[in-house]
């Protein structure tokens, strides 16, 4: 078992991921990435270890059932604890609602719902391993502003990112009294390349977004708590007239 503290990040080759991903390696943890491309996590994973940690890279599409079990075997066999999970990867797709296609609802959520419940659920023995050595395990999803706050064209994303909010909040109801604590981050817009449709003429600056490592700072900080401090959601606005809005 690891000595020092683990932390698994899905989504974690590029964006909020890779931010989260670093925060942790330069606060001395051991990590997991995933992401679906091993040769884009095996390079970030390179990056990672310059901070002296151990870093594991495994591949896995959050569609495929059987690669998300694969993870979380392969993750729990190499350190044996989880005092962290962070749920980051996740699909965003937009359209109206009177002609958005069912399966891409689907899509969404098998991405950005099942795959996380698939993990919590996968994760929990390890969690508690980690509360037993430790004294707490804390999971992280990022989520998303529009999963608490309505907008337009984004019914079947929004739907999804308001119930991994939900899911995390029963989970909590459960878990927390046994030290493994859940938090989604609800942030509006991130500067990352999910965003860049944004980002055109008359539409939000990058610079003027939230920052990929505002989120990092927030995740890492949930990891400090102590078993006996349970924050349920974190909702990160711009500044100005946006707050309730993306």
């Amino acid at each position: 078992m690891s000595t020092r503290k683990v932390a698994l990040v899905t989504g974690g080759s590029r964006g909020i991921g890779a931010a989260v991903a670093d925060r942790f390696a330069r606060e001395g943890w051991d990590l997991t990435i995933s992401a679906r491309g091993q040769e884009a996590l095996d390079a970030r994973a390179e990056l990672l270890r310059e901070h002296g940690g151990r870093v594991l890279s495994v591949a896995a599409d959050s569609t495929d059932e059987g690669a998300v079990a694969a993870l979380i075997a392969r993750h729990v066999e190499e350190y044996g604890r989880t005092d962290a999970l962070v749920v980051n990867a996740g699909m965003g797709l937009k359209g109206g609602f009177a002609d958005f296609p069912a399966r891409r609802f689907d899509r969404l959520y098998q991405v950005n719902v099942r795959a996380p419940f698939q993990l919590m659920q996968g994760l929990l023995p390890s969690l508690r391993t980690a509360v037993d050595v430790a004294g707490a395990a804390k999971i992280v999803a990022i989520s998303s502003i529009t999963g608490v706050y309505p907008e337009p064209e984004m019914a079947a994303y929004g739907a999804t990112k308001a119930a991994l909010i939900s899911m995390c909040e029963t989970f909590n109801l459960e878990e927390s009294v046994n030290g493994v604590a859940a938090t989604s981050i609800a942030p509006g817009y991130v500067d990352t390349d999910m965003s860049e449709w944004t980002k055109g003429e008359g539409a939000i600056p990058g610079d003027e977004m939230i920052s990929a490592d505002d989120v990092a700072t927030v995740a890492f900080a949930v990891t400090q708590l102590s078993r006996w401090a349970v924050l349920p959601q974190a909702v990160l606005t711009r500044p100005g007239p946006n707050l309730h809005r993306a």
